[in-house]
């Protein structure tokens, strides 16, 4: 369960920086990454907690990370 954290947080780092070197997203790339990790931090306690998600921990990450992205900048943004 640990290293499935752990991988959690690598993609959806990864995830993060390429979502704002490819300019799909423009908030930065500290800012990306920390949208990213926070959303897949979120979808895997989900995931414990209810069982509910993909087949495999590494798309439930990048899921999740996209998710986060499309959702937290636009909340926000007036």
């Amino acid at each position: 369960m640990f290293m499935t954290l752990m991988g959690t947080v690598v993609i959806a780092g990864i995830v993060g920086y390429a979502s704002e070197r490819t300019g799909w997203t423009h908030n930065g790339i500290l800012q990306s990454m920390i949208i990213c990790i926070g959303g897949a931090f979120l979808f895997y306690f989900i995931r414990i907690m209810f069982g509910i998600g993909f087949a495999s921990p590494g798309m439930n990450a990048i899921v999740s990370s996209i998710g986060a992205l499309v959702i937290v900048p636009f909340h926000w943004r007036n």
